[in-house]
């Protein structure tokens, strides 16, 4: 499917960002359509052209997270990216694990964006991309010493640091250290590309 052909729902209930982002897509040879509101995406649900959709999580009215669960509840299996803001973290680990498969936080690099939305592509009619992607993830995290993978494990339930630090019993400051000693080891740049590859391993 060639990029002109690729349609790509964003949800936003900010114009500036539909603007914004919209622009971006289409002069990356991108098809948009834009939704106002999650409401509006239902509205037309039955008639949704296949592709993916890029979804804000907070929204006033029906949320990100409300919107995906009401889209699984009508059998639509479009991709979902989320975009979220800075400190969404524990609401984009549920909306990981409710089934969307990527989340980019605000403002982002149009590069992370085109990235996430052609991933989202690729999983289109092709269930071994997200077991290949399962297992590129684990081999990745085989890096990680048994405590960091426990810190990871806790981050990826959207605890707090002091939460995981009481539950492995060790202090915080030690749980900031495992923490970015695994992201060093990983080589990603944030807690959101770590989370990703914890997410992608739990596929396997």
């Amino acid at each position: 499917m060639s990029e002109s052909n690729k349609i790509v729902h964003v949800v936003d209930d900010d114009e500036s960002v539909r603007r914004s982002v919209g622009f971006m897509l289409k002069t990356s040879g991108y098809r948009v359509k834009p939704y106002a509101s999650g409401a509006e995406l239902l509205k037309v649900v039955k008639a949704l052209e296949p592709g993916c959709i890029l979804l804000d999580i907070r929204m006033p009215g029906m949320d990100g997270l409300e919107i995906q669960q009401a889209l699984q509840d009508r059998g639509v299996r479009h991709p979902i990216i989320i975009m979220t803001g800075h400190g969404d973290v524990p609401l984009s680990v549920r909306a990981m694990k409710a089934g969307a498969i990527d989340f980019i936080e605000k403002p982002f690099e149009k590069e992370a964006l085109i990235s996430a939305i052609e991933d989202g592509f690729a999983l289109l009619g092709r269930s071994n991309v997200r077991r290949d992607r399962a297992d590129e993830a684990a081999v990745r995290l085989q890096v990680l010493t048994p405590r960091e993978r426990d810190v990871l494990d806790g981050l990826a339930q959207g605890l707090p640091n002091k939460t995981i630090a009481y539950d492995l019993g060790i202090s915080p400051r030690t749980v900031e250290i495992h923490r970015a000693n695994l992201m060093s080891k990983l080589g990603v740049r944030s807690l959101s590309e770590a989370l990703k590859l914890a997410f992608s391993a739990q596929d396997k």
